[in-house]
């Protein structure tokens, strides 16, 4: 069976036998709605460079996806998204509460699931784990401080993604390494491998918003543009647009709540600017580049180059989607 099926069938299997039912529905149903399973995938990647029994770290892998979705219920209620891999977000099928305290038990369940691992680990899994944890929230916090500045640097914005999405990317592989017994310098270069790799995927998450098909992409197209979200887009926009330019964008990120058309014309006028100025052509070189300097260290990882294949084609697809 494929990692991926491994993954959906552990998931659709987990008991949910406590009760009341009513705080589990919402935990079941996000974690049954798909998604990309990249931080359990990454996990099982890593720990089959040193070992051929991946299916045995299933808890801990999905322990990981566990705690990713737990976030995005939260994430979703403090963005009020609408929408979530196509389908309706938690706190718009249940209310805001469940959304919260269903998240919280995610939060828990996650840690129960990860101290399944062998004992030995129990340590530094759960250190890495849980300083993760707390990296990912001062990354959301980052964000939403950004929302009430305008002078966020680039490199600010670098760091806030890299905490909010690159570490549980790198969590993921450097827990696989750990669990595969793997030397202390491969799981170190497997957790930068992950940074680069997660700074790239959140840069092309940025330009899928703008540029994406929304059919394809499972949520509404123009959504950062519509909130006047602080991202790679926006922030270059700015530094490279010419006075006039500024001006008009300037006027476009002054508007806010604005009605369907209203909104429509917003993210129309504001994407034909990132267009005119070339963020969307920096975009696509500075993706480039994280995901080079990734592959680079996946390069000094001591394992032999064909066990590294699978790792290696995955992060490429990855990093090659339209969703």
């Amino acid at each position: 069976m494929d990692k991926l099926s491994l993954i959906e069938n552990y998931i659709q299997s987990l008991p949910y036998e406590r009760v009341p039912q009513e705080l589990y529905e919402p935990i079941r149903y996000v974690l049954s709605i798909g998604g990309k399973r990249i931080r359990p995938m990454l996990m099982l990647l890593a720990y089959q460079l040193y070992k051929d029994d991946p299916a045995t770290i299933l808890p801990e892998a999905v322990a990981l996806e566990t705690y990713h979705n737990y976030t995005l219920l939260h994430d979703d209620l403090m963005d009020n998204a609408d929408v979530r891999r196509g389908m309706p977000t938690v706190h718009k099928k249940w209310n805001p509460n469940a959304a919260i305290l269903s998240g919280d038990t995610m939060l828990v369940l996650a840690y129960q699931r990860m101290m399944q691992c062998p004992a030995d680990k129990l340590k530094a899994v759960l250190d890495l784990f849980t300083v993760t944890a707390l990296e990912i929230g001062e990354g959301q916090q980052f964000d939403m401080d950004f929302e009430t500045r305008n002078d966020v640097r680039e490199e600010e914005y670098i760091e806030m993604i890299r905490l909010k999405t690159s570490v549980l990317l790198a969590c993921a592989l450097k827990i696989g390494a750990i669990l595969g017994d793997a030397p202390v310098n491969d799981a170190d270069l497997l957790y930068r491998f992950g940074e680069k790799i997660g700074l790239a995927f959140q840069l092309q998450d940025d330009y899928l918003d703008v540029y994406g098909d929304p059919k394809v992409f499972g949520k509404a197209i123009g959504g950062d543009i519509l909130c006047n979200k602080k991202t790679f887009m926006l922030i270059n926009a700015f530094n490279m647009a010419d006075e006039e330019t500024r001006k008009e964008l300037e006027k476009w990120v002054a508007l806010s709540d604005l009605q369907a058309e209203a909104a429509k014309e917003k993210i129309s006028a504001v994407t034909a600017i990132y267009t005119k100025v070339g963020v969307d052509k920096l975009a696509a070189e500075r993706i480039e580049k994280y995901f080079a300097e990734g592959l680079e260290l996946l390069s000094r990882v001591n394992v032999p180059e064909e066990r590294k294949e699978e790792l290696r084609q995955y992060v490429h697809d990855m990093m090659h989607r339209s969703k």
